[in-house]
């Protein structure tokens, strides 16, 4: 889904049939500023979403920007100010502030995965874990506190996980089927394989013809001795029970990539307002 098609489909389903309250009593041609105020530390997230929002409710209305995707800021700080019909300020507010605060939410939790492994080789990953419709702007979020995208979904990469390998009888069965699917199909696709053990690992890199080797659920000084294992043959990456106290032990083992799930799904949404009154 688009952003446009995105911004309509939440529209409707926040104004459906119209909003009552805004045409009981304001003027439909009556002009307004409404005020971003920012209420709590952090990194700032979806602003360039905000002013498509307001746009597309008033195509004449006039954005001032004082921050910008990406910005660490503090409470009080003033974000941007819309000036446009009172009507579409009202329509739009409520959808500016959830995308806004919680994107703003995942920027800053991702900034502060990344700052944990800075120094070190490791890239933080976000996954597939996010909000059904809203993916692309978590990962937007992602990208905005510094961390990377991993695939957008099950269409843009081959990843053979647990399930996968264990349904088609193992790892060796699994990436040479892999291969011939797309070859028949002439897809040009990574391939990533998720190993549990170093046995897992030993078989990947006997078969060959992968990407990146994912080592789930394995321990700081297992994940290290695997990847002198592989030895930059293949990407790593490294997944499973990451938090803010731990993802420093993992990165110290020179992993590529750690996949981190929570960056998206255990982050807090910013306090974030809207205030709007009428325009002089």
């Amino acid at each position: 889904m688009n952003r446009q098609a995105f911004i309509a489909a939440a529209l409707q389903e926040d104004i459906g049939e119209g909003d009552h309250s805004t045409l009981a009593c304001i003027d439909r041609y009556a002009k307004g500023k409404a005020v971003l105020k920012v209420k709590e530390d952090g990194i700032l997230a979806g602003v360039e979403l905000a002013q498509e929002i307001f746009i597309y409710l008033d195509p004449d209305a006039k954005i001032d920007l004082y921050k910008k995707d990406g910005d660490r800021v503090k409470a009080g700080d003033i974000a941007f100010e819309v000036t446009a019909l009172v009507h579409a300020i009202l329509k739009g507010e409520r959808l500016v502030l959830n995308c806004m605060q919680r994107m703003s939410g995942i920027a800053t939790l991702t900034a502060q995965y990344v700052a944990k492994v800075s120094g070190f080789n490791a890239k933080i990953l976000d996954t597939r874990k996010t909000t059904p419709l809203f993916r692309m702007h978590e990962k937007e979020a992602v990208l905005i506190g510094g961390g990377h995208n991993h695939r957008m979904g099950l269409y843009d990469m081959i990843m053979l996980k647990d399930n996968h390998i264990d349904f088609c009888g193992g790892i060796e069965n699994a990436i040479e089927k892999t291969q011939a699917y797309l070859q028949t199909n002439a897809l040009d696709l990574k391939i990533e394989v998720e190993t549990r053990s170093l046995d897992d690992v030993r078989k990947v890199m006997e078969t060959g013809g992968v990407d990146r080797i994912m080592l789930d659920n394995f321990t700081p000084e297992l994940l290290e001795e695997a990847v002198k294992m592989i030895g930059g043959k293949y990407e790593t990456e490294a997944s499973g029970g990451m938090n803010l106290d731990t993802i420093t032990d993992y990165a110290r083992s020179g992993v590529d990539y750690i996949s981190v799930g929570a960056i998206i799904h255990h982050a807090v949404s910013m306090d974030l307002s809207l205030k709007a009154q009428l325009h002089e």
